[in-house]
């Protein structure tokens, strides 16, 4: 056989070998991803400085513009819980509102102080003040929630805060979801910063 021929099958056999064996092992029997890429898939923290926000054209290019990227995120997060501070803050005043709305006594109906007195959850007590005496009625809360009524001055508003709300807070995700260090870190230190100014207003229910 000639040499230069038994070369050249030799050499197609082994690229032919090659081949196969790259194949199996970039894709499984049941037709799923390599070990490779499956890894690769695998959500991870990385501190490339040249990490995308929002867009592909806000990408930083330098240490600069990281760092004030960086800055805007610690920024939004204050913002963000600011935001959540103002809306119990304005919650409560829309409270405070309706608790001091005055009552009217109309003709043939009976005023707030004998509707309370016939409650089944009124009990008689006597208040005593520096030696004065006066007989009250203490009217226990309700249980179950009492839905307050729709109003234009009010709800309108709370659904606009609501939503600046939920697009804030959204995209802070999208920036930890980014997995960059740099900015995971950045939002968690503007959410410290910002509950430490306005934590204190901020309700339960909205943390």
């Amino acid at each position: 056989m000639d040499p230069l021929l038994y070369a050249r099958h030799g050499a197609e056999s082994h690229s032919g070998h090659t081949t196969t064996n790259t194949a199996a092992a970039s894709t499984s029997p049941d037709g799923s991803m390599g070990m490779d890429t499956h890894m690769s898939m695998m959500a991870i923290f990385q501190n490339s400085m040249s990490t995308s926000l929002f867009s592909t054209k806000w990408t930083p290019t330098n240490a600069g513009a990281y760092a004030g990227t960086c800055i805007f995120l610690i920024i939004l997060a204050v913002i963000f819980r600011g935001l959540l501070a103002f809306k119990s803050w304005q919650e409560l005043r829309w409270l405070d509102k309706e608790m001091n709305r005055r009552y009217v006594v109309v003709n043939g109906k009976a005023p707030l102080a004998e509707n309370l007195s016939r409650d089944s959850l009124g009990k008689a007590a006597v208040l005593s003040e520096n030696g004065v005496e006066e007989n009250v009625v203490v009217v226990q809360r309700r249980t179950g929630s009492h839905a307050r009524p729709w109003r234009l001055s009010v709800d309108p508003v709370r659904a606009a805060i609501d939503t600046v709300v939920a697009g804030v807070g959204y995209l802070l995700m999208l920036a930890v979801m980014s997995m960059n260090v740099g900015y995971f870190l950045s939002v968690l230190g503007g959410t410290f910063l910002g509950s430490l100014l306005v934590g204190r207003f901020i309700s339960s229910t909205e943390h």
